[in-house]
């Protein structure tokens, strides 16, 4: 009997055979479907839409890759079927916005990509709960080695997804740059984001249950508060009411309110970030959280350094370790300068250590709001140049506090202080004789 012969050829050529029908035929190159054989012309000056979307629809069939040349391809409303995997050449392969309250989006889907591409908002208005390039309930989303720029709003934003968004640089959101709504474990890596109008990067939930994103080794620069308020825009990143959420070696520069902040947002880790010039509190762990870890960031030029805050709201229970922290004054316009120009402000069951604090203007570390001070250890820190030390609310109902093994050099105005609000109301308790408070235990405090 003859043996039919069946190599590697031939078995790749009858694949690439079996993925198409005479109805939805398209050549297949290592890089996917060329576009261009499905009527899809770059560079073409009329709007491209009807034919794009014909090429979307027919490569996300076959779940093959729609490969689109260097070029503009002016279009809006593209949407993205389950499959779609959309990809083009780094910086050279341009999306445009022509028409539509959007450019691109995927709705109800197990799996869509994009790669390669530059989505161009032209500045056109979208709708504000929309973004650029909007993904929803998409269980494996992939937006990676895009741009995003010109967005009048939000620029990518993802609800209740999955997946990851890795090496994308956004440029001039006028809105939020890259938002996370009912997020189920989102990737947020390695991505770029200059010009934000009122947030960087947000990973929010409607209801405080767990998130599970990591915002990672991300570069966030100048970030504003374009639509006002006192905290809710001009963060370059925020976390709010979404539990088990990493900050990570991020490097971030220039917003008008924090590096980071998280609001409700439980069971934080917000390390090794880098971060400089910011107008209000640079990291903040806010209102009704529980947990936190705020360790081994650095932060240059805030109001406040770090805060750990919102007892009277129920958030408690954090670590605050190995930061350094430097050069802490008011910087918003009309702020007075005795609420800000602190190093570490905490009030409940937080252990603060080993953290470095230098040229505080009014104390280097805060412990406790009037009677919102709660089982605060404060050890092994070093603050230099401040006004004071080490300032501890001694208010009527305020809690205890431990201070032990810190160095304290250049307090203008006492080492280690008792304070109500912001009003010192004791003479220095680091320099010894009788604690008339049973509640502070100050002991072994090297002073100089």
């Amino acid at each position: 009997m003859r043996r039919m012969r069946f190599d590697r050829r031939s078995f790749l050529t009858a694949a690439a055979a079996a993925l198409a029908t005479p109805a939805t035929a398209a050549p297949l190159s290592r890089f996917g479907i060329d576009a261009a054989t499905l009527g899809v012309r770059p560079g073409a000056p009329d709007d491209q839409s009807r034919a794009l979307q014909r090429a979307i629809d027919q490569a996300a069939k076959t779940r093959a890759p729609l490969a689109l040349a260097p070029g503009v391809y002016r279009a809006g409303n593209l949407k993205l079927p389950d499959g779609a995997n959309l990809v083009g050449v780094r910086g050279a392969t341009w999306l445009m916005l022509s028409a539509g309250p959007i450019l691109i989006y995927g709705e109800h889907a197990n799996a869509v990509s994009l790669s390669g591409l530059v989505l161009d908002g032209r500045n056109q208005t979208l709708s504000s709960d929309r973004g650029l390039a909007h993904l929803n309930a998409i269980r494996h989303a992939r937006i990676v080695e895009c741009q995003v720029v010109n967005a009048a709003g939000n620029g990518i934003l993802l609800d209740q997804c999955g997946g990851e968004v890795m090496r994308t640089t956004i440029l001039n959101a006028a809105d939020t740059a890259l938002f996370s709504r009912d997020g189920r474990g989102l990737m947020i890596l390695q991505n770029i984001i200059d010009g934000a109008g009122n947030g960087g990067i947000r990973v929010w939930q409607s209801d405080e249950r767990h998130d599970g994103s990591t915002i990672a080794d991300n570069r966030i620069e100048n970030t504003t508060a374009a639509s006002g308020g006192s905290g809710q825009n001009g963060n370059a990143i925020n976390v709010f009411r979404a539990g088990n959420v990493i900050v990570r070696g991020n490097h971030i520069r220039s917003a008008a309110f924090s590096a980071i902040r998280g609001n409700a947002a439980s069971n934080i880790q917000i390390l090794g970030n880098n971060c400089s010039a910011l107008d209000e509190v640079a990291i903040y762990s806010e209102f009704g959280f529980q947990g936190a870890i705020i360790a081994e960031n650095i932060v240059d030029g805030a109001g406040i350094g770090l805060s750990v805050t919102n007892f009277n709201e129920g958030g408690r229970l954090a670590t605050v370790r190995g930061n350094i922290i430097l050069n802490l004054a008011a910087r918003r316009p009309g702020t007075p300068p005795e609420d800000e120009g602190v190093g570490i402000s905490v009030e409940a069951d937080t252990a603060v250590s080993g953290n470095i604090i230098e040229n505080a203007a009014n104390a280097g570390i805060s412990a406790g709001w009037g009677s919102y001070l709660r089982d605060v250890a404060i050890t092994g820190n070093i603050v230099r140049v401040a006004d004071y030390g080490i300032a501890l609310s001694v208010t009527a109902g305020a809690g205890s506090a431990v201070v032990t093994g810190n160095l304290i050099a250049s307090a203008r105005r006492g080492a280690i202080v008792g304070v109500e609000y912001r009003k010192a109301v004791t003479g220095d308790l680091a320099r010894g004789g009788a604690n008339p408070y049973p509640q502070l235990k100050i002991a072994d405090n090297q002073v100089s």
